[in-house]
């Protein structure tokens, strides 16, 4: 997924939407994506977010609201993006871009899936808040259940977030 391979589609058009935060990229196969800044950020290709290797992979919280402020060309088949809590080391590549696109869908509930397992939120302020046996909706939202008493120092009353602590 880094490279660029020889089928890969080529962008004919990226756009920022700023109010919606969400970058939109148009490939020549007719393909067109929007992808959201916090998606294009909880996905970032850096080492920063997937590690070195398979297994050291950093689950980002807290991006719900982060703002793409800068997206520059590298050369002929990539950008990097500069996003407003300071992350600029990813560089998208067009395939990566494209893959992003085509499996924005099952990434998104895997990232809300493993937010959810670490009693983790997509926003900051959230961070250490309740973390409950009832779940979470597709904002990142909790519903009822207790505290994990692993975030922020908070301490349960019911439900907890099911970790050994």
């Amino acid at each position: 997924m880094a490279g660029l391979s020889k089928d890969t589609p080529i962008p004919t058009e990226i756009k920022l939407h700023q109010a919606s935060r969400v970058l939109e990229v148009a490939f020549d196969n007719g393909s067109a994506f929007r992808l959201p800044y916090e998606f294009l950020r909880v996905y970032s290709p850096s080492a920063e977010v997937r590690g070195h290797g398979p297994g050291q992979e950093v689950l980002q919280t807290g991006k719900k609201d982060v703002n793409l402020v800068d997206l520059q060309p590298i050369g002929q088949y990539a950008v990097k993006l500069i996003f407003s809590d300071g992350h600029d080391t990813g560089i998208y590549s067009w395939d990566l871009l494209y893959e992003m696109g085509m499996h924005q869908d099952a990434m998104w509930l895997d990232y809300l899936s493993r937010l959810k397992s670490n009693c983790a939120s997509r926003t900051a302020a959230a961070q250490g808040g309740m973390c409950g046996g009832i779940g979470t909706d597709d904002d990142g939202h909790n519903h009822g259940g207790g505290g994990c008493g692993s975030m922020g120092g908070g301490h349960s009353h019911g439900g907890g977030c099911g970790h050994k602590h």
